[in-house]
């Protein structure tokens, strides 16, 4: 509360200045104008037309001038925010959509949803590298549901924890395909802020905030 007063009181100050501002520098415009005016020549005195546009064309400056201060403001505080937000998400248990997931003490798990049964489907899991280490043919039953790998390639050989990527291609007894949505689920440990927008850390894994799609207090 006292650090959203403070911020008040901050803008309040801001937009104090900014009309101070374009105060002084009109009243500079008027006296160079008005000097102008004096010392003109009597035979080719100044136009009115000319006179008013330049009036505009100021005005219109200022206004613009000032526009882009007040963006980047509400900029910085959407940032801002969503920084805030991102923090309140920490030793929450979220699913986010996605393809990557962290492996760790040999377990790597992925959410995923099938409009229908999809008894031919190849799942494919890939390293950091964009390698493929294991591959599998299986069934997947429509609906929601969970895919669990061991983190052991082909040959049974456990691999090194770390981020892994799977692909599912799924296909029904007809061979059509059957869009697959996936998503990583897990608990925040971290919010990386150095971003133009927050990244959450999940078992190690990285996920924006943005593609956060439920949060949960308990496991």
């Amino acid at each position: 509360m006292a650090i959203e007063a403070i911020n008040s009181i901050n803008d309040g100050a801001a937009l104090s200045n900014s009309r101070k501002s374009i105060a002084e520098n009109f009243d500079t415009f008027l006296t160079l104008l008005t000097t102008q005016l004096k010392n003109q020549n009597p035979l080719d005195p100044l136009d009115t037309n000319q006179f008013t546009q330049q009036m505009v064309q100021f005005t219109g400056v200022e206004q613009q001038l000032k526009t882009n201060e007040y963006l980047k403001a509400l900029s910085t505080s959407a940032q801002n925010g969503a920084n805030t937000e991102a923090v309140t998400f920490i030793g929450k248990h979220i699913s986010a959509s996605g393809a990557s997931a962290q492996l760790s003490d040999g377990s790597a798990k992925w959410g995923y949803e099938l409009p229908r049964t999809a008894s031919n489907t190849t799942i494919t899991i890939t390293d950091a590298q964009g390698n493929s280490v294991f591959t599998e043919t299986t069934s997947l039953a429509g609906g929601k549901g969970e895919y669990i790998w061991s983190g052991k390639d082909a040959e049974g050989r456990q691999l090194a924890d770390g981020n892994y990527s799977i692909t599912i291609d799924a296909r029904d007894s007809n061979g059509a395909y059957v869009g697959a949505s996936t998503q990583i689920t897990g608990q925040v440990s971290g919010v990386d802020l150095s971003g133009s927008d927050p990244v959450l850390l999940v078992d190690g894994a990285r996920v924006r905030l943005s593609t956060v799609t439920s949060v949960n207090a308990n496991a």
